[in-house]
């Protein structure tokens, strides 16, 4: 467990009477601690609502048992609870997860609740003059005990439960937003953005509360097999997979279901030996065969685009250039078995439908919201040429410029919330170059490579693209994409580019009482096995309309 700064509460405990001047004047009175001595037997049920303390005192009583209602006291730090006459403890004790220190020694414990391996920010476990069992004693007074005591208390907790399982989430619900279009010729489609969690991260140092058996990727990579399959979409684009997982487990078992795909891993990769190549993270993106062929596919290195870009700025080479994300980017045909079977219509002379799928996974660290931006707009940039190049080596009829040619949908993992620079530059078409993510450091001179007209295009102090894009999921829908006990936001996103393509329904958020009810205080858990929900779209894409002479349709130029 992360051992962030903690400070005790000081022993030496010193109180104060407030003066009958004091109250009278209306002075407030404002205490987080509180001790309660006496021989006391008994608690009063009224201590329960005093949720604003954060240590509690209760040593040196005659309390026998502490009633499972001491879980209400959810912002305790410090409880100690010695030198009574406690024989058990319940296990609501588990949901206290704020606490640092549990002082239970001197009691009459002969058994420890396993819910207590759920108090994963805990620090210090007194237990000594317990009758508990040796080989619980004995772990605890290993080195690192408190850790090593929890962990095997968490990891047997699901045993113990068996009787009484947790209870599977509920299927997540289908939310349609429109119907498709009825005036032309259209083809429906569904995308998936999931971040997997990649092995190497699903640490008990950073997942305190989650089973070591449930963080194991034998474990884990079934359970993500099974949320991938179980929606069924016709292109996954998928974050933080494993180069050695996406060739060993990922691509044969996606083959097997009828896709095909294409990985890239961070730009590490190029500077290591083939046996630490292997673990290094990536992008995926999966399509359907049946409903795609590949057409091309790209790689986006941003440390290389910094490199290359960088005009001098040092912010530039220092804090981008060092990042090694990346993106992949796949030119696919839609294939026109699937066009005619979902519109209904023989569409013969149609020129072919192409679709650009963009996946990226963005630098993670919240200081580095300048870092992000910038990516993005690297990566937008990059879109855009690819675009452009397959429009005029393709022949397509679009006209050359035209950032809208080909229709584009873009997964990412943006590490980034719906108010920062990176969703205002997709969503608007850009930002100002003064916006207050690039926390007034020199970028504007590296930019403008990355400007919509190049460095044509600043003299409105602005950084565009062309691009008409619009979230699948807005207006809140979903409350969170990532849920951790630390952090719980929306930083994945779908997107997909006006007006070629419309959105018609998504899948909705797990729901929020199910989390509560079973005391779910950050994923992956047993049920969840990752930190990220996935996100899952139905898209159309409007056809072009085919041209007619009296009633007759001519071809389209190839």
């Amino acid at each position: 467990m992360p051992k962030e700064k903690y400070d005790p509460p000081d022993p030496r405990r010193m109180y104060t009477i407030m003066s009958s001047e004091d109250a009278a004047n209306g002075k407030k009175s404002y205490w987080a601690e509180l001790e309660i001595s006496g021989r006391v037997r008994s608690l009063s049920s009224a201590l329960w609502s005093l949720t604003h303390l954060t240590a509690l005192y209760l040593g040196d009583n005659s309390l026998s048992r502490i009633p499972p209602d001491i879980a209400k006291l959810h912002n305790l730090v410090y409880l100690d609870l010695s030198s009574n006459k406690i024989r058990s403890l319940p296990s609501e004790l588990g949901n206290m997860v704020s606490l640092r220190e549990l002082l239970l020694n001197n009691n009459q414990l002969r058994v420890l609740p396993f819910e207590l391996g759920k108090l994963f920010q805990l620090q210090t476990l007194g237990l000594k003059g317990n009758p508990l069992a040796q080989e619980i004693m004995s772990l605890h007074q290993e080195h690192d005990g408190t850790r090593r005591l929890l962990s095997y208390l968490l990891d047997n907790l699901a045993g113990a439960i068996k009787h009484v399982p947790t209870e599977q989430p509920p299927p997540r619900s289908w939310i349609s937003l429109q119907e498709p279009e009825q005036t032309r010729a259209s083809a429906l489609f569904s995308v998936m953005c999931y971040n997997l969690l990649c092995d190497k991260y699903a640490t008990r140092q950073l997942y305190g509360y989650c089973p070591s058996w449930a963080l194991n990727w034998e474990y884990r990579k079934k359970c993500i097999m099974q949320e991938i399959l179980g929606c069924n979409a016709d292109i996954i684009s998928l974050q933080e997979v494993e180069t050695e997982q996406y060739y060993s487990f990922f691509l044969p078992e996606m083959k097997e279901q009828g896709y095909d795909g294409f990985f890239s891993p961070k730009s590490r990769a190029r500077t290591m030996s083939e046996s630490d190549r292997k673990h290094v993270d990536g992008c995926a993106v999966f399509y359907r065969t049946e409903k795609f062929s590949v057409v091309q596919k790209h790689t986006v290195e941003f440390n290389q685009l910094a490199m290359a870009n960088s005009e001098g700025s040092e912010a530039m080479l220092n804090r981008v250039m060092t990042k090694d994300n990346i993106g992949v980017a796949v030119l696919l045909e839609v294939r026109k078995e699937m066009m005619e079977l979902s519109s209904g219509k023989s569409l013969q002379g149609m020129e072919k439908q192409l679709l650009l799928v963009a996946n990226a996974h963005m630098h993670w660290d919240p200081e580095y919201c300048d870092v992000k931006l910038v990516q993005t707009m690297m990566f937008l940039s990059e879109v855009k040429n690819i675009v452009d190049k397959a429009t005029r080596s393709l022949k397509l009829s679009s006209v050359s410029g035209d950032t809208n040619g080909i229709p584009l949908v873009l997964c990412a993992d943006l590490n980034s919330l719906p108010d920062s620079g990176v969703v205002e530059f997709l969503s608007a078409g850009g930002v100002d170059c003064t916006h207050r993510d690039f926390k007034e450091l020199r970028y504007i001179d590296s930019l403008t490579n990355f400007n919509c007209n190049g460095k044509n295009g600043t003299s409105s102090g602005r950084i565009t693209h062309g691009f008409k894009l619009q979230s699948a999921y807005e207006d809140g829908i979903m409350p969170y994409t990532n849920y951790t006990f630390d952090f719980k936001g929306i930083i994945d996103y779908i997107f997909c580019s006006r007006p070629h393509l419309n959105v018609l329904g998504i899948l909705g958020p797990l729901d929020p009482q199910w989390l509560l009810e079973n005391n779910v205080s950050g994923c992956p858990h047993p049920h969840i096995p990752s930190d990220h929900f996935s996100l899952l779209a139905q898209l159309e894409l409007l056809l072009p309309n085919l041209p007619q002479v009296n009633g007759l349709h001519l071809p389209g130029r190839r």
